[in-house]
């Protein structure tokens, strides 16, 4: 077997890293905002009165919106369903900005895209997640099969 040279370590260990700060980022959201669901959802409906986007709409996504925040980051944070996770994550990015866009909170479109682009990376280097349960569920399965 040939030995793990010292860059594909450190790509594993930049991979866990952008994993691991993009899944806490979401599973914070999700955690804040969930003991406060009320609260949250007053003050994102009472943003929402001056959007394009009807509030039948808004209401049942800001109720959704931490429980896939929190599911997402957890996920992400243990390398679990990595590739869906940051799917599922990257597709609440777009809500959120198109979300944004309809109120004209230009502002917080940065941050969101950000987001975005730190999801992206996760499915486009998922080659390096080596530090996941998705790399030791692989490793077991291929040790029990080979």
């Amino acid at each position: 077997m040939m030995r793990e040279s010292a860059v594909e370590k450190d790509r594993a260990v930049a991979y866990v890293l952008l994993r691991l700060t993009i899944g806490t980022s979401l599973f914070g959201h999700g955690l804040v905002r969930i003991p406060k669901l009320s609260a949250f959802h007053a003050q994102m409906m009472s943003e929402f009165k001056a959007s394009i986007l009807p509030a039948v709409l808004v209401s049942p996504c800001v109720y959704v919106l931490p429980f896939v925040e929190l599911a997402t980051g957890a996920l992400l944070v243990a390398g679990a369903f990595t590739r869906a996770a940051a799917v599922a994550g990257a597709l609440v990015m777009i809500v959120l900005v198109f979300g944004a866009t309809s109120i004209e909170h230009f502002n917080v479109i940065g941050e969101q895209l950000l987001h975005a682009i730190l999801l992206a990376a996760v499915v486009a280097f998922r080659s390096h997640n080596r530090y996941s349960l998705d790399h030791l569920l692989i490793s077991r399965t291929c040790k029990s099969t080979g």
